[in-house]
């Protein structure tokens, strides 16, 4: 399910703290809320109540309405640019080493991202970061554009992109609790960016294959530069200013470093943060190894090209499912078996299935993506309001490079072994991690907190 678009719902294990009266009931310690540091006053959402339920609640929000236009406009451009690159690259190389590095480069730099440069997100107006980020976007695809850069500043530009893109995505997250409060608005909001970026990834390759088909790589990193451009401009007319939540001061690279100390300091952020990295971990592990797997069936390109959709649909299905069918409560107890469930299906692989069955097994792989309803808002409420982007950006930095680190080491088991034992093994190793990480969770704060919001 990797998506280097971008970048996380259910009742708050702990609630946001307020100035309590003095004579407030004693908590159990389980569900005591922890000291805040430097909390900032949060902005209200738009003040336009919202009408209907699920997802129209959130369609509802005009604000929200621009920030999904700029989402879906930025991932698709991001996609495409990927395509159009590994092209370009290969066509001026003709290494297929170089052309599979582009792909590469869009995931390793995101830890960079995410931990030197992460209080970006909380140290400066949510709007500017936005914006100021879809401009260096389209700069540097701009500059792909141009005739005779060599190789070398292609690649250096696809790192400078993936390096933005983890405080982006941080800094929108965290400005979706503006937008849509920390209810189960926020929830739904999260669960739309996320269909986005599995969307993003089944139309954008069909996009730019066409385009490759009838214009030059050039001209498709021009329409990408342009996607960027269409979502700065969004953001910067449809969304309010807002102030800067504040966070860690000092240099921005000791400011980053020291924010994430203290987030990874906390046992309940820490296994949040946990629950949110390992399962894609362990999921992406027959995703990683689609291609060769189809070869070995002799399904041919076609074969391949439907297999690497089986996990997208999948995810898309079951995110709009949950969303628009299941109440707050629900979509709560799904958090546990469905972070366990995801990593089941690749067992399957171990009875060396046809086509068919292969894309039954990694549909259902895809649908495991609903255990984000319950830890996305569980995690915003355990981290400190003038730390929230940071949180966001650490979490979608430390989630794409893991990712990318689980797709690199099923590529090297399987020159070792064969693929009907590497995958089902990753299922094995994912099911006693997940379960691990689960206690965890249930030990620093439980997996039932109350809910607010839209009822069942």
């Amino acid at each position: 399910m990797p998506s280097p678009a971008g970048p996380a719902a259910t009742g708050p294990t702990e609630p946001r703290p307020e100035p309590a009266p003095a004579a407030a009931p004693a908590l159990p310690p389980a569900a005591a809320p922890r000291p805040r540091t430097a909390p900032q006053p949060r902005p209200a959402p738009d003040p336009a109540p919202p009408t209907g339920t699920g997802y129209r609640a959130v369609f509802a929000v005009p604000e929200f309405r621009y920030v999904f236009a700029a989402h879906l406009m930025s991932s698709l451009g991001v996609v495409v640019c990927e395509i159009a690159l590994s092209v370009l690259v290969y066509r001026l190389t003709g290494s297929p080493l170089l052309s599979a590095l582009t792909f590469a480069l869009g995931l390793l730099p995101y830890v960079v991202g995410g931990t030197l440069l992460s209080a970006v997100a909380d140290r400066y107006p949510a709007r500017r970061v936005l914006v100021v980020c879809d401009l260096l976007c389209a700069g540097c695809a701009a500059a792909m554009v141009l005739p005779g850069t060599p190789v070398v500043v292609l690649l250096a530009l696809r790192c400078a992109t993936a390096a933005i893109a983890p405080v982006f995505a941080g800094t929108r997250a965290a400005t979706l609790g503006d937008v849509l409060g920390e209810g189960d608005l926020f929830v739904l909001g999260r669960s739309l960016v996320r269909i986005v970026n599995q969307s993003a990834q089944l139309v954008g390759f069909a996009a730019g294959g066409l385009l490759l088909a009838t214009v030059t790589p050039g001209a498709v990193l021009a329409v990408t530069a342009g996607t960027f451009l269409g979502s700065a401009l969004l953001l910067r007319l449809g969304t309010r200013a807002r102030p800067a939540r504040g966070g860690p001061r000092g240099a921005l690279l000791g400011a980053s470093l020291a924010g994430t100390r203290q987030l990874l300091a906390d046992r309940r952020v820490r296994a949040l943060l946990l629950l949110t990295w390992l399962p894609p971990t362990f999921v992406v592990i027959p995703e990683a190894l689609l291609i060769p797997y189809a070869e070995l069936l002799g399904a041919g390109p076609a074969g391949a090209g439907l297999l690497m959709c089986a996990m997208p649909i999948g995810a898309i299905t079951a995110e709009t499912l949950a969303g628009t069918f299941l109440g707050p409560r629900a979509r709560a107890r799904l958090t546990f078996p469905m972070g366990v469930f995801c990593v089941l299906p690749s067992l399957g692989f171990a009875a060396r299935p046809s086509l068919g069955w292969a894309v039954v097994l990694l549909v259902l792989t895809g649908t495991g993506i609903a255990y984000n309803f319950g830890v996305d808002r569980w995690f915003v409420a355990a981290v400190p309001d003038a730390l929230l982007g940071q949180a966001m950006t650490v979490m979608q930095a430390g989630r794409m490079t893991i990712m990318g680190l689980g797709m690199g080491a099923a590529g090297a088991a399987a020159e070792y072994a064969p693929l009907w034992a590497v995958m089902p093994a990753g299922g094995v190793a994912g099911a006693v991690t997940v379960l691990l990480v689960l206690a965890e969770v249930r030990r620093t704060g439980g997996d039932r907190p109350p809910v607010t919001g839209t009822g069942e």
